[in-house]
């Protein structure tokens, strides 16, 4: 036979043993009360409901008669005390509050004015008295404990009530967080007149309701967010009714937040005031406006979203919210308001993304990825950006601003019903959690007592913890899958001819959300969108689930417009391929990169409309690793083979593979898989490789019009940024050619040839195509325009040996072997290398021409109009004056240091710090100004789609060029001053190094 704790314990009680002891203390009546045991059995947490109950009856015996005599103060009172500890500790304390669940009273609603009468006469005060002052007990202060005792007192039984009517089902989530907004304004109210009796009521102050409290939505236990506003009487002097309002503001403040026996009520938080905490506590109606129309940030236009007058004067209240309404809804319009929305949303999308931090941060309701805060900011932004244009927005609360949104087709309906549920039930789970101790939390627990209770009072008896878990991830998942289509969803239902009857974002509005999001054409961009999801076509379909997604991560990156047209553009080309779509629907690391360097490089871009197929490159990180450049020869060279007889098809093979490992080695730096030595030794390498293959094809062609073997042997030499393995995206390929007439052959028959050559060899690489072009520029030859094209070895010989001057000396330290006969092009270096690492170094005169030089350069090749400060190659502090550094110490000490016969630039000043020619503080200023130069320049081409060697002056390129760089959206002005520091110290010791005498030691 089943003992009484074993059927308690199956009935629901955790501790079936106590339940029956506690149970026989409340009398044999109460055993036999079958209603009773039910109610209990009922409650979220059966034990708890059972505990307060037994210890009330201590205190007040009375209360089981009414209970078995009133069903509906039965149902109410037990399922207070099922979820709620802290509110059964109250009605024990003070036995009589029971009674505030009977009868009708119990399921009312009371009106604002019966709230706040109430709790005035509470403290004292006169609820029909304009300015109501409390009145504490004879001999007690105004603030003395019975007084705030008694307001916490006749505040808590009507939380007692709120509670009762909101865990029996019989209020909804809105009338309930509406009814706690009343109760903290009536609070309020009490508390400021409990501070008139101690300081006065010679001054009009109004006490503005912001957050939650303005919005009616407030939660059980929260900080009441507040703005205190002032106006003198008439006659009355302005700096002493503000010193007054202060005081009165600080005294309401206290009221509501000091600590007694009975505790407090809530902290009262005047931090949105402007200026923050920083600012005077309590300003005029005049001072308000001036500062939100001089200073304030849209930020603080979305808090006063929700400002509503709740205490004090009202009148002055009312007029202070109809004043700042008019600047909220004309906030669209505010300078900087695209960029501050844009960053608003990307800071929720991120924390959506990144999945907060930890264990704490996923069981957060209110800031956790996917909680409340996420539902509340998208709203409020999506109020802001069309409120503006639409009055039927203009709500303060959530769900009401949330279902507006979703008639006027800003939200879908399905998006906004699915939000609108979520939102719910994290406000139940919150007030739940709140409820228990009274306390403000808003972390679902992770004991399972405290999950069972939660899960018990939401209605789930069966497996109230798993289904619980169960229903607030998959709520906290929609959050943020919705959260990524919010912005964008309406935007394709504007232009597209889609099924369904809910409302359709207007072509306004449309071009109103996209300005929000950075989108500087919208017009365009809604074509675009057009354009992709019109139809009926399995492709329009893909198109139509991918774009809300990629439309968010092109707002992200620094050029919407452009990722958008690129989209659109590579699409064209690649829509009909069955694997393109699929892979940017199923690999959602694809689209999201794809997005992101379309919105982010010009560059990039240009190279995939021409080669849309590397787009299955994105799919992997080991495919934006960099070739070996001896794989990149055999495939050159078979490309070569496989034309034979045909140089410019050859040649265009060769350029395609170059394309397809620049946008390679292009997509790897801008998601930082390389750094920028990497990127200068990939860049050399392939411009070798294409160099050597397009040679091989012009050799070629040359025998085979000559109808006989090339009678010399042909090699190119690197020099420059080629030479120094440095080259950036948009480089030419500085050469000089050198050859030798084989054993036999005439010196002019060989010159010709020679000529031949290293003329088809320019022509082939410079044919009009689609591909990124390889200009050769044979410049820093002999003579330079005005020397011949190509010269044999003893000419080099013979002109180096008479007529070298110091800065081809300098020139040459860059020279190496690209392409042609290696032989040749190491007999060459053995001619230079006396000229480059002279024996002794250079001399005294040498040095001085050098430095001549270098002056020369920095006052007549900058541009006009160029900013020394932002020039990368010839500013101060650039690439031009790291580099003369290094080739000074170079042309020095290489003949005694081997280690400095290096054509790079950082290889050599690391040289010279290990033999002691410069100071171990003084390489790493100049290699950190080298390398940020040389990442900008790559930059501005990635970005522009074109080389320039100065910062943009633009600032919306110089931005973009700025995130290209890894900068976050608002630090163009971090990046210019980093680059300054960077520079400004790297120019102090090249006054040092180069123009001192310190590359002598």
């Amino acid at each position: 036979m089943e003992s009484t704790a074993g059927r308690l314990a199956r009935l629901g009680f955790a501790d079936g043993a106590r339940a029956e002891r506690l149970l026989d203390e409340l009398g044999p009546e109460a055993v036999g009360d079958y209603d009773l045991l039910e109610a209990i059995v009922a409650a979220a947490d059966p034990d708890l409901a059972l505990t307060s109950l037994n210890r009330l009856a201590e205190r007040d015996p009375s209360v089981l008669g009414a209970l078995r005599g009133d069903a509906g103060l039965r149902e109410r009172l037990l399922a207070v005390f099922g979820v709620s500890a802290a509110l059964g500790e109250h009605v024990v304390r003070h036995p009589e509050s029971w009674k505030v669940l009977q009868g009708e009273q119990a399921v009312r609603r009371p009106p604002q004015e019966e709230l706040c009468a109430d709790l005035l006469l509470a403290v004292g005060a006169d609820p029909e008295a304009a300015e109501p002052v409390a009145v504490p007990p004879p001999g007690a202060g105004a603030f003395s404990t019975p007084t705030l005792s008694a307001l916490r007192v006749a505040y808590r039984n009507h939380l007692l009530r709120v509670a009762a009517r909101d865990a029996t089902g019989s209020a909804t989530l809105g009338e309930v967080t509406a009814e706690l907004s009343d109760l903290a304004a009536a609070a309020l109210e009490a508390g400021l007149a409990v501070a008139r009796a101690e300081h006065g009521t010679g001054v009009r102050l109004a006490v503005i309701g912001m957050g939650k409290c303005g919005a009616r939505e407030l939660n059980y236990i929260s900080d009441v967010d507040v703005i205190f506003v002032a106006e003198p009487r008439e006659g009355e002097d302005e700096t002493e009714a503000l010193r007054l309002a202060t005081k009165l503001a600080q005294g309401m403040m206290r009221a509501c937040s000091t600590a007694t026996a009975e505790g407090s009520l809530w902290e009262v938080d005047a931090a949105l005031r402007p200026e923050g905490r920083s600012g005077p506590l309590v300003r005029t109606l005049a001072s308000h406006l001036t500062y939100y129309r001089r200073w304030a940030k849209t930020w603080e236009f979305q808090a006063l979203l929700k400002a509503r007058p709740v205490a004090g004067d009202m009148e002055l209240g009312q007029a202070y919210v109809d004043e700042v309404n008019e600047m909220v809804w004309e906030a669209a319009g505010r300078e900087n308001f695209v960029e501050d929305v844009q960053a608003m949303r990307r800071r929720v999308e991120s924390h959506l993304r990144e999945g907060g931090n930890g264990t704490a941060a996923e069981r957060q309701l209110k800031l956790g990825p996917g909680g409340l805060r996420d539902i509340e900011f998208a709203v409020q932004l999506l109020q802001l950006v069309h409120g503006r244009h639409d009055p039927l927005l203009r709500r303060r609360a959530t769900l009401p601003a949330l279902a507006a949104l979703s008639r006027g087709g800003y939200v879908g309906r399905d998006d906004a019903r699915a939000l609108a549920e979520a939102y719910t039930f994290l406000r139940q789970v919150e007030h739940l959690l709140q409820l228990h101790r009274l306390r403000r939390t808003h972390v679902v627990p992770e004991d399972t007592a405290d999950l069972r209770r939660i899960g018990r009072a939401l209605g789930m008896p069966i497996d109230p913890v798993g289904e619980f878990t169960t229903r607030w991830r998959r709520h906290a998942m929609e959050v943020r899958r919705l959260h990524e289509k919010l912005f964008y969803r309406p935007l394709l239902q504007a232009v597209a001819r889609l099924p369904g009857e809910e409302a359709r974002l207007s072509t306004a509005a449309a071009k109103a959300r996209l300005e929000a999001l950075g989108y500087t054409d919208p017009e365009g961009a809604l074509r675009h969108i057009a354009t992709l999801t019109s139809g009926v076509s399995r492709r329009a379909a893909i198109q139509r689930t991918l774009l809300p997604v990629m439309l968010g991560w092109f707002a992200d990156a620094p050029d919407p417009d452009a990722g958008l047209l690129g989209f659109r553009q590579v699409s064209d080309k690649l829509g009909a391929t069955p694997w393109y779509l699929r892979l940017l629907r199923d690999e959602t690391a694809v689209a999201s990169r794809m997005a992101r360097l379309l919105g982010t490089s010009r560059y990039v871009t240009g190279l995939l409309m021409h080669a849309p197929e590397a787009v299955a490159m994105l799919g992997s990180d080991a495919e934006l690793e960099v070739r070996p450049k001896a794989a990149l020869a055999t495939e050159a060279a078979a490309a070569v083979s496989r034309h034979e007889g045909d140089a410019e098809t050859a040649v265009a093979a060769v350029r395609a593979l170059r394309r397809r490992e620049l946008f390679r080695t292009a997509v790897a730096d801008l998601v930082g898989r390389v750094d920028i030595e990497q990127v200068g030794q990939a860049l050399a390498e392939l411009n070798d490789v294409t160099i050597q293959a397009a040679l091989d094809a012009a050799i070629g062609k040359v025998v085979l019009e000559r109808r006989a073997p090339l009678p010399t042997r042909f090699t190119v030499i690197a020099m420059g940024r080629l030479g120094g393995f440095e080259p950036s995206y948009g480089s030419d390929a500085d050469v000089m050619f050198v050859h030798e007439p084989v054993e036999g052959a005439a010196e002019k028959e060989a010159a010709d040839a020679a000529h031949a050559v290293a003329n088809e060899l320019r022509r082939l690489l410079a044919l009009p195509a689609t591909d990124p072009p390889l200009l050769i520029d044979p410049d820093l030859r002999p003579e330079g325009r005005q020397g011949p094209l190509v010269r044999t070895l003893a000419s080099y010989a013979a002109y180096y040996a008479r007529w070298s001057s110091p800065w081809e000396s300098q020139a040459l330290l860059r020279a190496r072997v690209s392409a042609g006969d290696p032989g040749l092009g190491e007999r060459f270096l053995a001619v230079i290398d006396p000229l480059r690492y002279p024996e002794d170094g250079i001399d005294d005169a040498a040095v001085r021409e050098i430095r001549r030089l270098k002056a020369r350069m920095e006052a007549e090749r900058l541009p006009r109009g160029a900013d020394p400060a932002l020039h990368t190659k010839l500013g101060r502090g650039g690439l031009s004056d790291v580099e003369w550094v290094a080739q000074l110490l170079q042309l020095r000490h290489a003949h005694a240091c081997p280690a400095l016969r290096t054509t790079r630039t950082l290889a050599a000043l690391r040289a010279a710090v290990a033999a002691g020619l410069l100071s171990a503080a003084d390489e790493p200023v100049l290699a950190e100004a080298w390398r940020f130069a040389s990442r900008i320049r790559d930059a501005i081409m990635l970005v522009r789609g074109r080389a320039s060697d100065s910062i943009p002056v633009d600032l919306r390129e110089r931005g973009m060029v700025a995130q290209a760089l890894g900068y976050p959206p608002d630090g163009s002005e971090d990046f210019v001053d980093d680059y300054r520091r960077a520079t400004r110290r790297a120019r102090q010791v090249v006054e040092r190094v180069f123009y001192g005498d310190d590359t002598r030691r």
